[in-house]
């Protein structure tokens, strides 16, 4: 399990655990150039964040398109994003407190 991830590869992963599942449909969720969010998946599967499938070549094939790559989050990746939601949840407060005190 990663140490720490970036905000891009946590809104990578929330978009995954959202159920958008392959690539351009990632990209759309978070906005995300493609040259962040793919290398993003990568680490993710690396860390046992997400798992990955090709789908069939015949489906790809019969929509006129290449084969999609399907990703899933996978228990840890959940319990990642959950740690992370909690560690900006807990910024949000220290800031909140900060700008209450000037």
């Amino acid at each position: 399990m990663p140490r720490s991830l970036g905000l891009s590869t946590i809104a990578v992963l929330h978009a995954v655990a959202g159920g958008r599942r392959y690539g351009f449909d990632i990209i759309d969720a978070t906005g995300l150039p493609s040259g962040t969010v793919y290398p993003a998946l990568g680490r993710l599967e690396d860390a046992g964040c997400v798992r990955s499938a090709w789908e069939d070549a015949r489906v790809a094939h019969e929509e006129k398109r290449p084969p999609r790559r399907y990703y899933a989050v996978t228990p840890a990746g959940s319990r990642v994003l959950a740690e992370a939601g909690e560690r900006f949840r807990a910024l949000g407060r220290e800031i909140g407190r900060a700008r209450a005190r000037s």
